[in-house]
């Protein structure tokens, strides 16, 4: 049974920071690329940052982009995301997810597996 399990979220000030972690199990790690996602209340889950199986390609969206960094450590089975100088709109639920296509995917829809999500809150 594959299983993707965040933690790391929390209620922080603006230009706070914090580290998310997805710990992965029941599946080969280093094979699948990893994504982290985000949803805020009445708004469409939308993709923060991605990086490939090797870790040798990321991707960020614009609005997080000298912000946010995606790293990986597959002999941890463990992908993170660090948060620097949040902001409130940075304030959602955010998601890891695993593709079996191993490449930086910029779609949900080919994402295969998916953990429950951590909050994280930016107060202003």
């Amino acid at each position: 049974q594959v299983q993707l399990v965040e933690s790391g979220g929390g209620l922080v000030q603006a230009g706070g920071s914090l580290r998310l972690s997805c710990a992965a199990s029941g599946l080969t790690f280093s094979t699948v690329g990893m994504g982290w996602f985000r949803q805020a209340p009445g708004k469409e889950r939308e993709l923060v940052a991605a990086i490939s199986r090797s870790g040798s390609t990321t991707y960020y969206r614009d609005s997080v982009k000298g912000r946010f960094t995606i790293s990986r450590d597959n002999a941890k089975n463990t992908v993170y995301l660090r948060l620097n100088s949040l902001k409130p709109e940075d304030t959602a639920v955010y998601y890891c997810a695993a593709s079996v296509l191993g490449r930086v995917v910029d779609t949900n829809l080919r994402y295969d597996y998916w953990g429950q999500g951590t909050h994280v809150t930016v107060s202003s």
